[in-house]
């Protein structure tokens, strides 16, 4: 069972919370014990698993992102100007496993799915695939 998200981001970094997306179509499939794959096909974006209670968390991420891979580095040659965009998202990963039981996510109390955005404002496509 498949589910592709279109994701439209406003910012050239931002994190978004799809946890609730992920939830959702777990619902919809009615799978009680398996394995959800969330993942994202671009290489400028990631899929994370972080703290969703505290909003300075994703702040803080973002801005240590850009302290490590800063946007414009003069040894930087991307044609595209980009490359802290590709760096960060290597860094976070194209993908994130969740183990399903009882019909639920087991995420930790504080934890979220985030799609990460590096490079936008941009339209996004994101797949989450439940097995079971």
């Amino acid at each position: 069972m498949l589910k592709q998200l279109q994701i439209n981001t406003d910012k050239r970094d931002e994190m978004l919370d799809i946890t609730h997306e992920v939830e959702a179509f777990l619902q919809e499939t009615g799978v009680k014990s398996g394995t959800a794959l969330i993942y994202c096909p671009h290489t400028t974006a990631g899929i994370t698993i972080n703290e969703n209670a505290d909003p300075d968390v994703k702040k803080d991420m973002l801005r240590r992102f850009d302290e490590v891979y800063p946007w414009e580095h003069e040894l930087d040659r991307h044609m595209e100007g980009n490359t802290a965009a590709h760096l960060k998202s290597s860094t976070v990963g194209a993908s994130q496993h969740v183990i399903i039981e009882n019909g639920r996510l087991l995420l930790g109390t504080w934890q979220g799915i985030y799609f990460c955005e590096f490079d936008g404002p941009r339209t996004r496509t994101c797949y989450i695939k439940i097995t079971g």
